[in-house]
């Protein structure tokens, strides 16, 4: 009798499909998928032993400029390869790319341990304290983006001014809207369910050519997962209707900037532990303790929910984004808006995240200071806000720049508890060196400001 081991059934289906490819990718910093094609027997190899892949992906920017103050890879280091595990619990198919099978992968060390700057062991480091708590959690995101009628090589034309709008004014839930471009409407619900990323709901949102998608719930990883191929398949969609997606948190200072709410509730695996129908507000002392420890502690992981530039340009006083910490029952204005009623349906919202998030990071800094708060038995104080920050008068303000939340997070012992210290240090180097980046531009701005006139 063979004691070969049975073949993972992703494995025995890309044998099968006959494809002579498989693509794969894996989550840079920013949140920006980077991958390949592998041969089908590059593919098999990888995976029992994973395959290569420079570790620049975690030592450039967003537009591949390598960072000069970063300890864990750079040119001092000579930019090797690192070691890239497929995760076959991930296994896709591509159907706008000829139905290529698809996988995500994550990064480890030689010895097989978590890389301590991958996003998706990031996320995982959390998960795994969660799980000694006896808690598992679950959750779900919305991306609101606008849509633009361009091309990369229109854009690049334009030089970064001017986009043409998808569509014309502010036309929120819009049927008109969604019918003037309804193929690539069908095609986000429809390819994207075929992807693995099923849409619970997609509208029109409030501003010119701007939709909201509500990714269907899942447990955290696998909601991560999806979050970050929807916006990567969005954009490839995209691009067959002549269509550019941007998921930037704010493009223009004339609309609402674009959000990445993440909701979130914690499971014994069966049931719904935020729930108690005992309670006046249905929530659990539980669910008490998580909200708070976000309340109490996500500043001390701003940047990982604000981590660029733009990011801040979203926090408007009398615009839809909240800015200061707070909390309320069914309130759309604060921070942390608690939807509580049906076992099935009572959740945390968290309405900090813009858009532009890396959904592994942001995931894992939400959970991580509803979990601090559980750990610690943190008992919410703070009372809910009702109308627009009323009743949070005495609240300070959610800083307005990327470097002030970065030293803040690099002086949090909350934050290197939850991520580590090499992950911390690694990540507010990067958003540091972002910050530079900005302190050397010109804008255009400026150049509208003081270049006739001073």
């Amino acid at each position: 009798m063979s004691t070969k081991p049975k073949a993972h059934p992703a494995v025995a289906a890309v044998r099968a499909s006959g494809s002579g490819k498989v693509k794969v990718a894996c989550s840079d910093i920013d949140g920006i998928l980077r991958g390949k094609y592998l041969h089908k027997d590059k593919f098999f190899g990888a995976v029992d032993g994973g395959f290569g892949f420079c570790d620049v992906v975690f030592g450039w920017d967003s537009s591949d400029l390598c960072y000069d103050n970063a300890e864990v890879t750079g040119w001092q280091h000579g930019f090797p390869d690192a070691l890239a595990r497929l995760d076959l619990g991930t296994a896709r198919r591509v159907p706008w790319d000829g139905e290529v099978p698809f996988f995500l992968g994550e990064f480890v060390n030689a010895d097989g341990t978590p890389f301590p700057v991958c996003p998706r062991q990031t996320l995982k480091r959390v998960l795994k304290r969660a799980e000694k708590l006896g808690v598992l959690p679950m959750a779900g995101m919305e991306f609101e983006w606008f849509n633009f009628k361009e091309t990369p090589d229109s854009w690049a034309a334009k030089q970064g001014v001017g986009p043409q709008n998808l569509t014309p004014g502010m036309f929120g839930y819009s049927l008109l809207r969604m019918n003037e471009n309804r193929e690539f409407f069908n095609a986000l619900m429809d390819q994207m369910a075929a992807f693995g990323v099923p849409i619970e709901g997609l509208h029109t949102e409030t501003g010119p050519g701007v939709y909201e998608a509500a990714i269907a719930f899942s447990e955290a990883l696998e909601q991560a997962d999806r979050a970050i191929l929807f916006k990567t398949g969005a954009k490839e969609i995209g691009r067959a209707f002549g269509i550019m997606p941007s998921f930037m948190a704010k493009w223009s200072q004339a609309y609402p900037g674009c959000s990445g709410h993440i909701h979130q509730s914690l499971s014994d695996g069966k049931n719904n532990l935020f729930y108690d129908a005992k309670h006046p507000r249905r929530m659990s002392k539980l669910f008490e303790s998580y909200l708070a420890g976000q309340v109490a502690c996500m500043m001390d992981f701003a940047p990982l929910i604000w981590p660029t530039i733009n990011s801040y340009k979203r926090l408007v006083d009398g615009f839809w984004a909240p800015v200061k910490p707070t909390w309320g029952l069914d309130n759309r204005t604060a921070s942390f808006r608690v939807i509580a009623g049906s076992p099935k349906a009572t959740r945390l919202e968290t309405r900090c995240p813009g858009a532009d998030v890396n959904p592994y990071l942001a995931m894992a800094a939400v959970i991580a200071a509803g979990l601090h708060g559980v750990e610690k038995g943190l008992k919410l104080t703070a009372p809910p806000i009702t109308g627009t920050n009323q009743g949070a008068e005495a609240i300070p303000r959610a800083p307005r720049t990327l470097i002030e939340t970065t030293r803040i997070f690099k002086e949090s012992a909350i934050a290197r508890d939850w991520l580590g210290d090499t992950f911390v240090d690694h990540f507010a180097a990067t958003r540091e060196w972002e910050w530079r980046q900005w302190l050397d531009g010109v804008t255009d701005w400026e150049l509208k400001r003081y270049f006739e006139i001073i």
